[in-house]
């Protein structure tokens, strides 16, 4: 990830809160970079070990994040309503289940152009 990114990621966000995943987040930052940890780290993932020696060497900031509070689900919800709030902004590519593979081999060489989220549908 370090060379797909031209010397590593500035940001990473976990939203799935493995070890795996919050650990091939923080190795594929670049010096100084931040990683969001939103995935609840559950189970045996709780005590999960992270790559600190990195952390520490390459000065990376490590931020927890619990979401979004439920208060705020009108709010977000009225702004889906009225437009000003467009998820469909962070989709790149939509495909059927046929080509889901497809989509997730290609996911294994990422592309500094191939942001955003694939959405494979029936």
């Amino acid at each position: 990830m370090i060379d797909a990114t031209n010397g590593g990621a500035h940001v990473t966000i976990d939203g799935i809160g493995t070890a795996a995943t919050a650990t091939a987040a923080i190795r594929s930052l670049r010096r100084r970079g931040r990683h969001v940890q939103v995935g609840l780290m559950l189970g045996d993932a709780a005590t999960a070990p992270l790559p600190w020696g990195r952390v520490i060497a390459w000065e990376i900031t490590v931020f927890g994040s619990h979401g979004m509070s439920a208060r705020d689900y009108p709010a977000m919800l009225a702004m889906l309503e009225d437009g000003s709030l467009d998820p469909r902004r962070l989709v790149r590519s939509v495909t059927d289940l046929d080509g889901a593979i497809g989509a997730l081999l290609d996911m294994d060489s990422p592309q500094r152009s191939a942001g955003g989220i694939v959405v494979a549908r029936p």
